[in-house]
Formats: C-alpha cells, sequence, structure tokens
C-alpha cells in the first residue's frame, strides 16, 4: 500500500493538549487507538469526517493538522 500523500501534526498537537494520548484521541472522534497510531505515521488515511473532527478537537483549521504534499501525489 502506498504512503497517504499528506504529513500531518497530530502528535505535536497530542503534546501540547496536555499529552493527550492516542486512546484519548480516538475516544473523542469515534476511532480506535490503533487507526489514531496510524494515521499519525502516515500508515493511514483518515475519512475526511475524521480529519475534520480530529482538527475540531485541537481548535484548529485542517490545514494546520493535515498538510498535502503534492509531489508525492
Amino acid at each position: 500500500m502506498a504512503t497517504p500523500p499528506f504529513t500531518n501534526d497530530i502528535r505535536t498537537l497530542r503534546f501540547l493538549a496536555g499529552k493527550m494520548t492516542q486512546g484519548k484521541l480516538g475516544d473523542r472522534v469515534g476511532v480506535t487507538r490503533q487507526t489514531v497510531a496510524a494515521i499519525e505515521q502516515g500508515k493511514y488515511s483518515p475519512s475526511l469526517e475524521v480529519a475534520f473532527r480530529i482538527a475540531r478537537v485541537f481548535g484548529k483549521p485542517l490545514e494546520a493538522v493535515f498538510q498535502w504534499d503534492a509531489d508525492r501525489d
């Protein structure tokens, strides 16, 4: 499976949010801890809905959480 053509700052945002765990973020957005880990590592592309939910948890616009790398597209 190809690596998704985007990066994210979820790990940093979790740390800045009081060291929020992957499990806690998963609970807040409706996915498992394993899914959050895979998204953070760039191994899984979240649905648009999950991406927006993640951004909302941190009070950030989508583009502040996920960055598109057109060269990897």
